[in-house]
């Protein structure tokens, strides 16, 4: 970026409506704009404070965001995505880069094509600009490993506070977003993982229903459970991105007002919630009811242990992405890089990993019946008994909740959450947010409701300001 740009523009703030006006006027270029995010993650993801946010970098995004600059001075642009770089979790596959899950076994496993997502993003418009670190295996290989922690990757750093977990297993994609190393990023969940890390670093999360963003291409830990969706630092730049990962249109429907008459249900509050965050969701429900909404008090989600169900998905999900990669790949199954791990366990295995033991010795054929059963029970329990009979029982809109909590619920039904920024703690500053959860395709309706909070609120403050000494003699 020239320097007069560089004075008009925040990469750490500046997001795909301001960043598109700039393009569009002549301010900067998307070659430009590249430019300075890889600038931003030499000063601070390499050195400075070395967050360990970013696994790898595309070594032709600079080639990427040129095509795009000529395209658009054609008067060619494709949507709000042109141009705009953007980051994906380590376990999505970009043809040419290396898609390890933070895994030293995976270290070389180079797919040979684009996830479908991926390619749904380039349409779009948008500059791959690489890869994010993440915790191994989507959190899915030890029972102690640290959020954020890889074996490949080293340990993602919570910029906001780096005494706290970034949360995951999307902390890498989390940690870039929060500190503007790209103006968009996607993560990945099962159960929690883009909820958590965006309540963590301040971020809007969507974690969108089962199916609505295609999945062909991402490294699993259970089909039934995993999809990707968007880390981003504003209502809208999720609305632009979760558009470009599904071809849909997100952004008109933002609307204002949308919490006016809204009917929202509120399940009891955790008794173990700590105090500020519980006085911050106070405070979010009254600007909710302030802007018209009715809120319900209703009792706790249902919830059961969906781990014996991952356990069997994993193994066979996986075994399956292996064997389609290209030859010469590195693994072929789960029992190859458990191996391999073992072979090498003074760099591989620091938290161990009991839960790619267990899956590796799930027996397929054998345990067939009882995982239909515990799967058919955990969407009755998420889905008709729970999320939808509290929506339906109430004529409500959508479900509030503190924090991540619920997040479970939400996966094991295959619904959406849509996460806002709703303050911080009086002593440390730790990120809070406010989760709206729906029934199955709400995404538009839920994005309505945290747009209309979020500019209701304006709640959200940058790393720069809420946690200024990390980057003082960056």
């Amino acid at each position: 970026m020239t320097e007069a740009a560089q004075e008009a523009i925040d990469l750490e703030t500046a997001g795909v409506r301001e960043l598109q006006d700039a393009m569009s006027s002549g301010r900067i270029t998307s070659e430009q704009l590249v430019q300075g995010y890889l600038d931003r993650i030499d000063r601070f993801d390499r050195r400075g404070p070395a967050v360990h946010a970013v696994r790898c970098l595309a070594p032709d995004a600079r080639d990427q965001a040129r095509a795009l600059d000529e395209e658009r001075a054609r008067g060619a642009v494709r949507g709000p995505m042109h141009g705009i770089p953007v980051l994906l979790k380590d376990n999505i596959d970009v043809a040419g880069l290396p898609t390890s899950a933070g895994s030293m076994a995976l270290e070389g496993s180079t797919p040979g094509t684009d996830a479908a997502l991926v390619t749904r993003l380039r349409d779009a418009g948008a500059v791959l600009l690489g890869k994010a670190n993440l915790t191994e295996f989507a959190n899915f290989m030890a029972d102690e490993m640290p959020s954020g922690y890889s074996s490949l990757g080293g340990q993602v750093l919570n910029p906001y506070d780096v005494s706290l977990s970034p949360c995951g297993s999307s902390s890498g994609s989390g940690a870039a977003a929060a500190l503007g190393l790209a103006t968009v990023t996607v993560g990945s969940e099962t159960d929690g993982s883009i909820l958590c890390p965006s309540d963590a670093q301040s971020l809007v999360g969507v974690k969108p229903t089962v199916g609505l963003v295609a999945g062909t291409g991402m490294l699993p830990i259970a089909t039934s459970q995993d999809c990707a969706g968007p880390m981003t630092r504003t209502v809208y730049d999720a609305a632009a991105l979760l558009g470009a990962l599904t071809g849909g249109d997100y952004i008109t429907g933002l609307d204002g007002g949308a919490l006016a008459g809204a009917r929202l249900v509120v399940p009891t509050v955790p008794d173990d919630l700590h105090a500020d965050d519980r006085a911050l969701f106070d405070v979010a429900l009254q600007t909710m009811r302030d802007r018209g909404a009715v809120l319900v008090d209703v009792p706790a989600l249902p919830s059961t242990d969906e781990l014996d169900v991952l356990h069997y998905e994993f193994g066979r999900d996986l075994d399956a992405y292996l064997a389609a990669l290209p030859e010469g790949a590195p693994m072929r199954s789960l029992a190859d890089i458990v191996a391999w791990n073992q072979a090498h366990a003074d760099v591989a295995l620091k938290y161990g990993q009991a839960r790619l033991l267990a899956a590796v010795a799930v027996d397929h054929d054998q345990q067939r019946r009882a995982y239909d059963a515990l799967r058919a029970r955990d969407l009755a329990v998420a889905a008709e008994h729970g999320i939808d009979a509290m929506l339906g029982a109430h004529d409500a809109a959508a479900i509030v909740l503190p924090s991540w909590r619920g997040a479970g619920v939400g996966a094991r039904a295959g619904y959406p959450s849509v996460i806002v920024p709703a303050g911080y703690r009086s002593t440390g500053r730790r990120p809070f947010g406010v989760t709206f959860m729906g029934s199955a395709r709400s995404e538009q309706g839920l994005l309505g409701l945290a747009y209309a909070y979020e500019q209701a609120s304006q709640l959200r403050r940058p790393v720069s300001e809420t946690n200024p000494s990390l980057l003082r003699d960056a």
